[in-house]
């Protein structure tokens, strides 16, 4: 029997933990074959940490200096969300920890996660080498990247990369420099005229030369949606549809709980403006 295609998630989180910590934690435990490694400068201990959660003590500090030695220049992370463009770079810069993966994929915290398997199945992973989790630009919260020199390098392929990754500015580099006119109108976004070279732009690219094989494809929910519920490693949304990972990304702007909830129970559901432990509660 052909051995399981193996993935490695990485996340960079800098200060202390978000509230939305917790239910990241939770539903990483149900995705046992792939392993999730959070580089940090956060000694706290997580609790109920699975054993596929893997923390990687690096400073910021540490980061910039070997990342300048290996692209030949000097790197500019003067705060932490700056790690937002070096995200299709995390292959190479990280090459001790996905050496022994097929893929790698960059993931942030704010992110509930299903059942990735389901989505990612050996037939997918076996046809392309760049997976969104969108239909219509490269995901930030959650990509996949085969392992190997052209796709931890694909990055190099920006003739704006060193100037992304040399100033304090964040470009948006990893999805699409900040062009969602683009798609709200409805307009190609290779003609959509971008201040950088963003990673959407080069991977768009390489799938019209054929130089890669990519899948987009929309498999998440997120938004201030609500009707979500994750039921024991799957998230449901609208009782109907399943998809591979909850983003909070604009829910965890108007719901933040004074407390970090502890003791996440295999069942939840999440309204537009909170998180629901139990169905009588308010």
């Amino acid at each position: 029997m052909k051995k399981q295609n193996s993935i490695a998630v990485i996340a960079c989180w800098y200060g202390k933990y978000p509230w939305y910590f917790p239910y990241f934690i939770h539903s990483c435990s149900f995705n046992a074959s792939v392993d999730f490694y959070i580089i940090t400068d956060n000694l706290d201990v997580i609790p109920d940490k699975p054993d596929n959660v893997k923390i990687i003590f690096k400073t910021i500090e540490e980061i910039k200096t070997s990342a300048s030695e290996k692209l030949g220049f000097e790197v500019c992370i003067d705060h932490p969300y700056k790690f937002c463009d070096f995200k299709p770079a995390y292959g190479f810069l990280f090459p001790e920890i996905i050496e022994d993966y097929d893929f790698w994929a960059q993931s942030d915290l704010d992110v509930i996660f299903g059942d990735i398997r389901k989505f990612l199945t050996e037939e997918i992973l076996g046809k392309y080498d760049f997976i969104s989790m969108r239909h219509d630009y490269a995901t930030s919260c959650f990509a996949l990247y085969r392992n190997n020199d052209k796709m931890n390098t694909y990055f190099m392929k920006s003739t704006h990369y060193q100037k992304v990754f040399s100033t304090a500015k964040h470009y948006c580099f990893d999805v699409c420099n900040f062009v969602w006119h683009a798609f709200s109108a409805g307009k190609p976004f290779l003609e959509a005229p971008p201040e950088i070279m963003s990673f959407t732009y080069l991977i768009l690219s390489g799938a019209i030369t054929k130089d890669i094989k990519v899948h987009f494809d929309f498999m998440l929910v997120e938004g201030k949606i609500g009707q979500i519920v994750f039921d024991k490693g799957k998230i449901i949304y609208k009782k109907e549809f399943e998809a591979i990972l909850y983003h909070l990304y604009w829910m965890k702007k108007i719901y933040l709980p004074k407390t970090t909830p502890k003791n996440i129970p295999d069942t939840y559901h999440i309204s537009p403006t909170r998180f629901y432990h139990s169905r009588n509660e308010k």
